[in-house]
């Protein structure tokens, strides 16, 4: 782990891992560190990764605005990340909430970006995936873990908790839901995730002001860094639909579905979204 203090004083956290040209990798939640990009399907073995650990996750401290976890704010670390490293332009990959930084930092500092990388993620929340995220819920209801992991995602969503350690309960409960197929292998990285408090304020925020109603797509035109566009084809929450308002928004984005595949490519997928990554970014 390393860090650096930040111009308006405050701790940053990061991960470093691997070899090679640096690739700066921000995750999502809202609220959540890098600690579950664990190994991060072996990029490591391609590139040295600059995983940030967000605003008050692992590390990194709470700003003293509870509100301070707009995406501006997050956005404005990760300009601090790039010139604590200095980077003149980066490799930039976000992952889920991650990818809305991305989007945003990429249209705010385009000359700042070498190419980017938008992993399961969104530019809006719409209709078409809500319809989509509804069936996926329900098509797993003959699973053991259905009602739990429902009751969890509603819980979640209402914001219906009261300390962040009730929130990290809930989000390990629900995450069945994120995978195409819930075995083994997916069992066992859910348990690699016990023990991470995520910032419930961020995610707070996002749930009640920012999920539904915000809306990127006018400003992908503004983002001139060759873009990769890579999604599981069966993510409950951002899935084909948000890919394909991706690739129509960015100029000259290329697309990359994974089948078999949902919310955490690099674990149901991790040759193939390596394979994908690090060609593109070669």
């Amino acid at each position: 782990m390393a860090s650096f203090t930040t111009t308006d004083g405050r701790t940053l956290a990061y991960r470093l891992a691997g070899s090679g040209p640096t690739l700066v990798c921000h995750p999502g939640g809202p609220g959540f560190s890098s600690r579950y990009f664990g190994d991060f399907a072996g990029l490591g073995d391609h590139f040295t990764l600059a995983m940030l650990n967000p605003r008050g996750t692992e590390g990194s401290d709470r700003p003293s605005d509870p509100r301070a976890y707009a995406t501006e704010d997050y956005v404005a670390d990760l300009e601090e990340l790039r010139a604590h490293l200095g980077l003149e332009r980066m490799l930039l990959l976000g992952h889920s909430h991650g990818g809305v930084v991305a989007q945003a930092y990429a249209v705010r500092y385009p000359e700042r970006v070498e190419r980017l990388v938008l992993a399961s993620t969104l530019a809006r929340f719409q209709a078409e995936q809500e319809g989509a995220m509804t069936a996926a819920i329900e098509s797993k209801s003959g699973e053991p873990w259905y009602e739990d992991a429902k009751a969890a995602t509603e819980a979640e969503q209402a914001g219906d908790w009261g300390t962040d350690e009730e929130l990290a309960g809930l989000v390990l409960r629900e995450l069945p839901f994120y995978f195409a197929s819930y075995g083994e292998r997916e069992r066992a990285y859910v348990e690699t995730l016990d023990g991470e408090i995520p910032v419930g304020d961020a995610l707070k925020l996002f749930n009640a002001e920012v999920f539904t109603s915000f809306d990127l797509r006018p400003e992908l035109p503004g983002i001139t860094a060759p873009t990769l566009v890579i999604t599981g084809e069966e993510d409950f929450i951002c899935g084909p639909a948000c890919a394909r308002d991706l690739t129509e928004g960015v100029p000259g984005a290329e697309l990359t579905l994974l089948p078999d595949c949902g919310h955490f490519v690099f674990v149901e997928q991790p040759e193939r979204f390596a394979a994908e990554v690090a060609g593109f970014l070669a």
